[in-house]
């Protein structure tokens, strides 16, 4: 039996340290041999060899090469004695030649040993390169793999056509919630065999991270055999699969992106198939969806408008600006509603229907329409110093509505701002107000208990809203545009009349929105509607134009 690595280096050792005792015995020899020597010298003579041996022993342990010392000095020894003698003792001989034994058996262990060694180390590497390509839990390819595979099939395309499917399981992590990593990582086993089993011998298939795989089609001839490989394997991935008891079905979104030769990067074709797999998954899961370019440059431009929101927010692009609310008795300004502008570096001032609806998908109105507050209730804190009763209103999110900390953060700006709280008016739309009733007639309350008031704004546009509207503390109503524009007909006159009529039953104080000429106006006063706004009035502007409207105003001229 081959002694094990373990073994040989013990054997080595033991080996070491005889030839070291060896070669002080033969260093010693020609004294011991002597025979005018008593007893007592020769039993001090081998204490002191051995006492010798354990220190050079002990000392090799630090540095190695001291255990070599006592054989080179014992051969020059027995080289010169050789030379100066005419006759060896046969002592002498038999030590000098256990010390060259002791020596060649070192070499060969040595040797042996040097050859384990290698054999381990190449055994060593080649698991290390094995699992620098593969996954571990699956046993097939890794994204290292997967990349160099792909990288030389595009490569060796030709005319040929080259498609990468991202598979990726649907709802993975509520099974590893519900029955653990155990039955989770048997899952992924089982998709891989299951992925496998639908590729060609030439195909390779790797997973890329987490519940990810990604298969490498070479050298396709017709591109809809990638559709065929994808729907099989979602079809084979969904059959049912029992793993410790449970009855799992793995369903799984695909992802496709082909390209013919070799002028395509991986890089490219992965991103593409990615793509096509967040279409596919957008589209309800289950799917698999190739790669299109039209979608890929709409989610493009979305990720550029994302990140132009947000160095917008940091770089301070947007501007609050203000449309007068007029009293129709004289048509004077006694308040503005709060409006922002995006102040674009490229595209110049923006209105909010070209970026609010992205805002609010992207989660950042609640930070927007905190600055506008802020913004706007220390603007108006100054032109209330110049004009006693003046009022603001500031607009309403869905998000701000839903934020836990929207009342703290109003009255945080009303303390910092020096605002009165019953000249700041809230603006929400009936659509806004009535996604949740009861919340929303909770944070409205709150809101209303610092001091605020509160406008439902496009009323009248909300069907339901009529029979809720008590439940709401609500204190202005807006009047949607829509009515003010439809008061040339007769039926229009009769709706906004109706609408006022509203507004007095539930003793709201109305405001018309869009009056767009002087008739509108007159009309609106005729139906006793005491506020309104619009471009018949004034457009949106900016803080330093609203103040030199109302200093005009002031003065004595006319809006």
């Amino acid at each position: 039996m081959v002694p094990t690595g373990k073994a040989l280096t013990r054997i080595r050792r033991v080996v070491d340290d005889a030839m070291v005792f060896a070669s002080l015995v033969l260093l010693a020899w020609p004294a011991l041999a002597r025979d005018d020597l008593g007893a007592l010298f020769v039993t001090a003579a081998a204490v002191a060899v051995a006492v010798l041996g354990v220190a050079i022993i002990a000392l090799a342990m630090r540095k190695p090469l001291v255990r070599y010392a006592p054989p080179v000095a014992a051969a020059v020894m027995a080289t010169l004695f050789t030379y100066g003698h005419d006759t060896i003792s046969v002592g002498m001989v038999r030590a000098t030649i256990g010390v060259g034994a002791i020596v060649l058996l070192r070499q060969l262990l040595g040797a042996h040993t040097n050859a384990v060694l290698v054999r381990d180390l190449t055994r060593q590497s080649a698991i290390l390169a094995s699992q620098a390509y593969r996954d571990p839990l699956t046993e097939v390819g890794n994204r290292r793999m997967f990349i160099e595979h792909a990288s030389d099939a595009l490569a060796r395309a030709g005319d040929t056509i080259t498609s990468v499917v991202l598979v990726d399981l649907d709802g993975f992590k509520d099974i590893n919630d519900a029955y653990g990593n155990a039955v989770g990582d048997e899952m992924l086993r089982a998709a891989a065999e299951r992925i496998n089993a639908n590729v060609r011998s030439n195909d390779a298939v790797s997973r890329l991270g987490s519940d990810e795989f990604a298969v490498l089609l070479p050298r396709l001839a017709d591109d809809l055999l990638a559709d065929g490989v994808a729907n099989r394997i979602l079809r084979d991935l969904a059959q049912p699969l029992e793993v410790d008891g449970h009855l799992l079905t793995i369903r799984a979104s695909a992802g496709i992106a082909l390209t013919r030769g070799s002028e395509t990067a991986v890089d490219e074709v992965m991103r593409e198939a990615d793509q096509a797999l967040y279409q596919a998954k957008a589209e309800g899961r289950g799917v698999a969806r190739r790669f299109d370019p039209a979608q890929f440059a709409k989610a493009e431009q979305r990720r550029r408008d994302e990140a132009e929101v947000l160095r917008a927010l940091d770089n301070h692009e947007f501007e609050v600006y203000y449309q007068p609310i007029v009293d129709l008795d004289g048509e004077h300004t006694v308040g503005v509603e709060a409006l922002v502008r995006w102040r674009h570096p490229e595209r110049g001032v923006l209105p909010p229907g070209a970026f609010l609806d992205l805002a609010e998908s992207m989660g950042v109105v609640p930070r927007l329409g905190g600055w506008v507050l802020e913004q706007a209730c220390q603007q108006a804190a100054e032109w209330q110093r110049q004009i006693p009763g003046f009022e603001l209103n500031v607009n309403l999110s869905a998000s701000q509505l839903g934020n836990p900390e929207l009342v703290d953060e109003v009255r945080g700006v009303l303390e910092r701002t020096g605002m009165t709280p019953s000249l700041l008016v809230l603006e929400l739309t009936e659509s806004v107000a009535l996604t949740d009733l009861v919340e929303s007639a909770r944070v409205l309350g709150a809101l209303k208990n610092l001091g605020v008031r509160i406008a439902l704004d496009d009323f009248g546009t909300g069907f339901s809203s009529l029979s809720h509207l008590a439940a709401l503390p609500v204190d202005v109503v807006k009047i949607d545009r829509s009515f003010v524009q439809a008061m040339a007909e007769t039926a229009g006159a009769s709706v906004a009349e109706a609408v006022l009529q509203i507004a007095r039953t539930f003793d709201l104080a109305p405001v018309a929105e869009g009056v767009e000429d002087a008739s509108q106006a007159a009309r609106l006063r005729e139906l006793e509607c005491a506020q309104a706004q619009g471009y018949h009035f004034a457009r949106p502007m900016p803080a330093e134009d609203m103040t030199a409207l109302l200093q005009r105003q002031s003065a004595g001229l006319s809006l």
